[in-house]
This record gives C-alpha cells, sequence and structure tokens, in this order.
C-alpha cells in the first residue's frame, strides 16, 4: 500500500453512507409515525366536533395537539431526510471519484492444476 492509495478512505466513506442510511430509514419511520399521528388526530377532532361518542374538551384539545405535534416532526423529518439523501450523494460521488484514482489490474483466468 502506498501512501496515495485511497482505500482506508473509501473504507471510511462506505462506513459513512451506512450510517446515513440507516438515518435516512429512521426520518422514513418517523415520517410514516407523523402522517399516522395527523390522520388519527384529525379523525379523533372530527369524532369530537360532531359528538359521535360523547368525547369532551380534552379530547378535541388532545386531537388537535396530536395533529400539530404530527406536522411539526413531519416537517422536521423531511427535512433531515433531504439533508441525509444530499449527503449520501455526495459521498457515493466522493467514493466513485477515489475508486476512479485506482490503478486497476486485469487478472487473467490461467487453468487451475489439480493437485
Amino acid at each position: 500500500m502506498t501512501e496515495d492509495d485511497p482505500t482506508d478512505e473509501i473504507s471510511d466513506i462506505e462506513t459513512r453512507i451506512e450510517r446515513l442510511a440507516e438515518i435516512a430509514e429512521r426520518c422514513r419511520k418517523y415520517i410514516l409515525a407523523s402522517k399516522i399521528a395527523i390522520g388519527g388526530g384529525g379523525a379523533l377532532l372530527l369524532i369530537t366536533i360532531l359528538g359521535l361518542f360523547g368525547t369532551g374538551l380534552t379530547a378535541a384539545l388532545g386531537s388537535i395537539a396530536l395533529v400539530l405535534g404530527g406536522i411539526v416532526s413531519l416537517g422536521s423529518n423531511i427535512s433531515t431526510l433531504q439533508q441525509t439523501e444530499s449527503a449520501i450523494g455526495a459521498a457515493e460521488a466522493l467514493r466513485a471519484q477515489l475508486i476512479g484514482r485506482i490503478d486497476l489490474r486485469v487478472v487473467e483466468d490461467t487453468p487451475m492444476k489439480l493437485v
């Protein structure tokens, strides 16, 4: 290995890409949960407004809080997901650039000798 050999740096970048992919997956899960919270809060608010199950003011306030919390969480996680995907793209481009600088050798097939 020489000083110009980028294999260690490529390995570090691949580790970073894996960490970023985990963050992106976690964001997708939170986005789904946020959408469920918004839908559930909206449904509960509608039930409360229509008075279908005799729920009171506390349920209305809780449903509003659920909708607002879901909206905030959704926006935050969408933003984080976009930033993470951008960072993944940049890391993959750098990795491709480093791989392109490696002097690759062609390995020829040779017949194997059976012992």
